[in-house]
């Protein structure tokens, strides 16, 4: 079987599509600058490369693009969609609504798209991605969304709730949430592959370490805490994220520098991680930070 993977942003679709059999990557691909102008690059196995300006209006042109690079021409891998056997699409937040992998449906799509206020740059984009998908690949071919909060829905009260009022959660839905839940579900996952040991009764904390990077404390193969909170901002310091800062020292910054509230963003005040080094040569603090994260990583 062959399965087509989809990971969608507001202006652009990262794709890949796997042979099951081996779980060789037969080719993977980026559609870029969705709603400003377009680009494709397309990838094969061999080390092919297709390279194209286009005209993405919406991401419906960007799918057919995508469909028509993969079927027709020098750097086609497949004689038409219906070789797919399945497609699945990541999707950043699914709040308390989704606890589990799901079959796409009208209702799904508009139940995504209903969580936009909880993940305002992702779950828009996703459902028009979604909505795009719907009418270039055939109605036969099954399509399925994965969470990346979903894996954090298993945790306890006591570590999602806030010390905020009860009104915040109950009419707002404000909680922590986890994210990168299909990685550190993988890994736990792969763990107890590898060592031959079922995952009841094992206590495991996954690291997943990049430009963004999450802990999860997994107990009994579930999720029972993570470091990333409402959003993806929270947790250990990450490329462009600053992590846990206590609310306090950036209103204190805030008030410092004369910023408005709309105003105040570490990443928007200061630039990235990666440039406040660099910007302010505070190479000690640097350091520091970084040992910081690796102390989270050691626990």
């Amino acid at each position: 079987m062959k399965i087509l993977v989809v990971n969608a942003g507001s202006s652009s679709l990262k794709y890949q599509l796997i042979d099951m059999k081996d779980e060789s990557v037969i080719a993977k691909g980026n559609c870029e600058r969705i709603g400003i102008d377009g680009k494709i690059t397309h990838k094969t196995a061999e080390g092919r490369e297709y390279v194209e300006e286009c005209s993405f209006p919406t991401h419906t042109e960007a799918f057919e693009k995508l469909v028509e690079v993969m079927t027709k021409g020098d750097y086609a891998v497949i004689k038409d969609m219906s070789e797919i056997g399945a497609v699945g699409h990541r999707i950043v937040q699914g709040a308390e609504v989704f606890t589990k992998t799901t079959i796409v449906t009208d209702e799904v799509i508009d139940q995504i798209d209903g969580l936009a206020d909880l993940a305002p740059v992702h779950n828009h984009a996703h459902a028009l991605a979604l909505r795009a998908c719907k009418k270039v690949i055939p109605e036969t071919t099954p399509q399925v969304v994965v969470f990346d909060t979903a894996f954090h829905q298993t945790m306890p009260p006591k570590a999602y709730m806030f010390g905020m009022p009860y009104e915040c959660y109950e009419q707002f839905h404000v909680r922590k949430y986890g994210f990168h839940g299909t990685s550190h579900r993988f890994v736990s996952m792969k763990y107890g592959e590898v060592t031959g040991k079922s995952l009841e009764g094992l206590n495991i904390v996954s690291c997943h370490l990049g430009n963004g990077s999450s802990i999860t404390a997994i107990k009994d193969g579930k999720s029972v805490d993570t470091s990333m909170g409402f959003t993806p901002l929270d947790g250990i310091i990450m490329g462009t994220r600053s992590g846990s800062v206590d609310p306090s020292a950036v209103e204190f910054v805030q008030n410092k520098l004369g910023f408005t509230p709309a105003e105040v963003g570490l990443p928007r005040t200061f630039g990235s991680v990666q440039r406040q080094q660099r910007y302010y040569k505070c190479r000690t603090a640097g350091r520091q930070a970084f040992t910081a994260c690796y102390r989270y990583a050691d626990i």
